[in-house]
């Protein structure tokens, strides 16, 4: 019991409701019945809310945090006024269940907080991202204070960082952690003045996101965010610094007990050719998670090319998993060193699985095994691929 709460899966019931189902099924059905099981784990929805006055590079952001830009398919409208009428959702391109509202602007002449979360229907947010491209006003620290009542999250984003700095580069004596600083500070003074104890502000560039203090953002929304939601969040983000590579790493290689417990439990079902056919079903599922998350499939890489103006064989030139040339039977099955070797095991399995208690003890941890060792060589391959290709794109270690 405690390795699934650690793990954060299925109950011992739920287990059992889909030993049940699939112990009376044929071969094809029990596969759709795993298939569905594991599209209905992507199900817990993140939805946040971003705000602030006209111009302040809010629709920009609702983008970039989708690793999207400005002029793509599916991104949120921008310009010097405001475009943002009504709270509009914007999903993210590979977590449908991730949604990034752009909320209309607030700062006009008889801006009330507590109509403006009404208005946008403030209950549907997981937390709020309020954005100032100068200083904070009096509509900023309005509205913070509302939703901190009303029991929710919000942070503070300075954004427009690259515009700042390339403004005071221009001074013999640029330094620009100083100028960070200034910048900083100047926000939280700004912000204690109208109210807010120990303002926290976060300096963003919405063309550079990777840069400033995305990753201070990031590990404070992490800490704060309840344990299920965490791990969405982690997947969801663009994968643009060496710590986020490394965080979704982590987040990944949590889930592998509760797909490799699933494998297990379906090794106990004595119907032939189940266990293999469905082994093969949670693991290519799982690496295609792997390479969306890294943003090692075509269409990112590709996006990454744009950006760096390297070429997809270039960026591929750095991988060094197996499955980089795709995902099929054969590369999932030389994660094994040897595909017969994988067959072998799948078949003892349904010999054990026809003897009583012992019997299915053994094959359901013979399969347990085998599935944790293939997605984590699977995952280590791939996480280190994605920290080559990401270090490859700047030039240098981000």
């Amino acid at each position: 019991m405690d390795f699934i709460e650690e793990y954060d899966v299925i109950s011992l019931e739920e287990l059992e409701d889909i030993k049940e189902s699939i112990s009376t099924q044929d071969l094809p059905s029990a596969i759709h019945t795993i298939k569905e099981y594991l599209k209905k784990q992507d199900l817990v929805e993140l939805n946040i809310g971003v705000t602030g006055e006209s111009g302040s590079g809010k629709s920009t952001f609702v983008n970039a945090f989708r690793g999207l830009g400005d002029e793509e398919e599916g991104s949120a409208k921008t310009g010097p006024i405001e475009t943002t009428m009504e709270p509009q959702d914007y999903l993210h391109p590979k977590y449908k269940n991730v949604k990034v509202w752009d909320l209309p602007g607030i700062g006009t002449p008889n801006f009330k907080a507590d109509e403006y979360l009404d208005l946008v229907e403030f209950e549907r947010y997981d937390f709020f991202i309020i954005i100032a491209s100068d200083r904070f006003r009096e509509c900023h620290t309005q509205l913070a204070k509302e939703i901190m009542r009303m029991g929710k999250k919000f942070y503070f984003v300075r954004s427009k960082i690259d515009t700042s700095i390339d403004a005071e580069k221009r001074k013999k004596s640029f330094d620009q952690e100083k100028t960070l600083d200034i910048i900083r500070e100047d926000c939280e003074k700004g912000l204690k003045k109208i109210g807010i104890e120990d303002p926290v502000v976060f300096l963003i560039s919405n063309f550079e996101l990777g840069k400033y203090d995305l990753n201070l953002l990031q590990e404070r929304m992490e800490k704060e965010l309840p344990q299920h939601k965490r791990h969405v969040l982690i997947l969801a983000l663009p994968n643009i610094t060496l710590e986020i590579n490394e965080k979704k790493k982590k987040a990944l290689e949590a889930n592998i007990g509760k797909v490799a417990l699933l494998s297990a439990l379906v090794a106990t079902v004595p119907l032939p050719g189940l266990s293999y056919a469905v082994d093969l079903v949670i693991l290519k599922k799982e690496i295609e998670t792997y390479y969306n998350t890294f943003g090692l499939d075509d269409p990112s890489l590709q996006k990454l090319c744009d950006k760096s103006g390297k070429t997809i064989e270039e960026m591929k030139s750095r991988m060094k998993s197996p499955l980089r040339f795709g995902i099929n039977k054969a590369s999932i099955l030389s994660l094994l060193g040897a595909a017969s070797v994988f067959v072998a095991e799948n078949a003892v399995e349904y010999v054990a699985s026809l003897m009583p208690i012992l019997g299915t003890v053994v094959a359901g941890g013979m399969s347990y095994m085998t599935v944790s060792r293939m997605l984590k060589r699977a995952l280590n391959d791939i996480a280190e691929d994605a920290r080559d290709v990401l270090i490859s794109s700047v030039g240098t270690a981000v």
